[in-house]
């Protein structure tokens, strides 16, 4: 899928109507969907255990909050990208705390067109972290098999008093003679002696 078919969706916390209007303004419903507007941290708190999202815009300060902590906790437990806007007096500080927990920062007041730059680097940055959702997926999924094949021939040593290495070339035989994978043998094995 390229690029121009992902659809994002994205969480605005903002108190700022204004700030909210040219937001909304810039997220085009046709890549941008949906967008929830919330004007606290607390609100925010109960939108992401709701639902994930792909955009975390954050316009700091918020009535209880700075959202520096909410800015780290979702990139930390998510695979959300997260963009904080900050006054200018603050934004250097602040950066340099939530930077290397991979929040993008802004200081304000911002622009248009660097508002729309700040969009291209969340879809890149969230894009890479579809990749990486991907890899771990299927790194799970080569451990799930492993930890299946293991107890098939923990079951072949046991009920059939096959050595290990005869167990291992036994459930690959079967596989491939009956060209289905490890695990499907695996399971078959487990669920015949179970």
């Amino acid at each position: 899928m390229n690029l121009e078919a992902r659809v994002y969706s994205v969480l605005v916390v903002s108190s700022s109507k204004n700030f909210n209007d040219a937001t909304l303004d810039l997220l085009s419903p046709a890549y941008y969907q949906p967008i929830c507007l919330t004007s606290n941290i607390s609100e925010a708190k109960r939108h992401v255990t709701e639902r994930s999202f792909d955009f975390i815009i954050i316009n700091s300060p918020l009535p209880d909050d700075s959202g520096t902590r909410f800015a780290i906790d979702c990139c930390r437990s998510m695979t959300t990208a997260v963009l904080l806007l900050l006054r200018s007096d603050v934004h250097a500080e602040t950066r340099s705390k939530v930077v290397s927990h991979g929040v993008f920062t802004l200081p304000k007041p911002t622009t248009k067109i660097i508002m729309m730059q700040a969009l291209n680097w969340l879809e890149s940055a969230r894009e890479r972290l579809r990749k990486l959702e991907k890899k771990t997926l299927s790194v799970e999924e080569r451990m799930e098999e492993i930890r299946i094949v293991n107890r098939a021939k923990i079951i072949l040593v046991s009920q059939l008093h096959m050595i290990e290495s005869e167990a291992h070339r036994y459930i690959e035989k079967q596989a491939m003679n009956a060209c289905v994978s490890k695990r499907e043998v695996a399971e078959g094995i487990i669920k015949t002696y179970s």
